[in-house]
């Protein structure tokens, strides 16, 4: 039997101890041993719960515990989930996680102590809930050379962003309608500003690389501009909006890398995603691309997520389970460099203008706008645009990148 201690009865914690004592037997016998959850840390008191019992408030009694194998790390944050995270790590326990932020930050140094220490450090479920993403990129693709990673990484944008298209709904209207729903926190800093799939992409582009991505260097931009007018004209030229994580592999130690809204053509599969809903595309050098899909976040979704390295762990207990993410870092370019077609919403009266500052573009008027029209630049260099865009002053009322 191998012992497992949940640290964090929250949401994601919660499901863990679900997934595992209701799938217990399907788990034993892909784990080849019975799991069973020994205790749960939480500052809380959880009166009535089935699980009450396993219930403990000091760290101590997990991490002193020589039975416990397998610790699963639902806390999130940096604070005392490193610190309790290290010391398992240190006392040669596995942990599984779901903490997306500690993993982009801390993520080689807790895969060095927990190799130091005859142990793994797992985090299946940091990035895309319960698609399995990480695993293949360690595994199943490691015949391949990763050339660039792109992924709608975060369904709280996604939602947000199809009800705006389908319903024509401000982006106010679509996050109040997504909060009521729970899909929103309550401060939604972190969804709308791309900070999420920021972290998210520099996880797997680090493992794209094998090297450390960081991801305060990822250029990011929100959806917080996005309005109903840029998707009717979207909808007019055949695309779609989507808030999109891109990495791309330029050399052995550099990448270009991204997080922003792109206008999509409907054809792409990525345009095909919706609501909460989240999509990895993977482009490998022999394989060419291929797509994993699914719910990208949710309690039971992420859970699974952190179950399965529950099992990878009591599969390899004593063994290595092969992760390539070194300290080194890796070189994020300047986005200045980056060369992308754009949409841009200007003034009507701007049309001889944007004509000048973008030779050989193509305007895009809609009968029932008469204040303004959209212009589709050819691909250039983003400094470049950037420069033309301030030449043209407040005539420019917003702008995204075609992809």
């Amino acid at each position: 039997m191998v012992k497992v201690a949940v640290m964090g009865y929250g949401t994601v914690g919660s499901g863990v101890v679900e997934v595992i004592e209701k799938n217990k037997d399907m788990i034993q016998k892909k784990a080849g041993q019975e799991i069973e959850v020994a205790y749960i840390l939480d500052l809380r008191e959880f009166p009535g719960d089935p699980y009450e019992a396993k219930l403990v408030h000091d760290v101590n009694v997990i991490m002193e515990d020589p039975e416990v194998k397998i610790v699963c790390e639902t806390m999130g944050g940096t604070g005392a989930a490193y610190k309790f995270t290290k010391a398992a790590l240190e006392k040669g326990k596995s942990v599984c996680t779901s903490n997306k932020e500690m993993v982009a930050k801390y993520g080689p140094e807790l895969i060095k102590t927990a190799r130091e220490h005859a142990c793994h450090y797992l985090f299946e479920a940091s990035v895309g809930g319960g698609i399995p993403i990480i695993r293949p990129l360690n595994d199943s693709l490691t015949a391949e050379k990763i050339e660039s990673i792109t992924g709608i990484l975060n369904g709280t944008t996604n939602y947000i962003l199809t009800k705006m298209e389908r319903e024509d709904k401000s982006f106010d209207v679509a996050l109040a309608r997504a909060q009521e729903k729970g899909y929103a926190e309550h401060n939604p800093e972190a969804d709308v500003e791309g900070y999420d799939a920021r972290r998210k992409i520099a996880i797997l582009a680090s493992l794209m690389m094998g090297k450390h991505v960081d991801s305060e260097k990822i250029p990011t931009e929100g959806i917080t501009k996005i309005t109903p007018a840029d998707f009717a004209y979207a909808k007019a030229a055949g695309r779609t909006i989507k808030l999109l994580a891109r990495a791309k592999a330029i050399g052995e130690n550099s990448l270009e890398a991204m997080v922003s809204p792109v206008m999509l053509d409907k054809e792409s599969p990525l345009a095909m995603v919706n609501f909460v809903y989240n999509a990895i595309l993977v482009k490998g050098n022999m394989l060419g691309e291929a797509m994993f899909y699914g719910k990208g976040a949710g309690k039971l979704a992420t859970a699974s997520a952190v179950v399965s390295d529950v099992i990878d762990c009591t599969r390899n207990l004593g063994r290595k389970i092969p992760c390539d993410w070194d300290a080194q870092e890796a070189t994020v370019e300047d986005a200045g460099n980056n060369v992308c077609a754009y949409y841009v919403r200007a003034k009507k009266s701007a049309k001889a203008a944007l004509l000048a500052a973008f030779p050989e573009g193509e305007a895009l008027e809609l009968p029932d706008r008469a204040e303004d029209l959209a212009y589709f630049t050819k691909p250039m260099a983003h400094s470049a645009f950037v420069s033309a865009c301030e030449s043209l002053g407040d005539t420019v009322l917003g702008s995204i990148r075609l992809g």
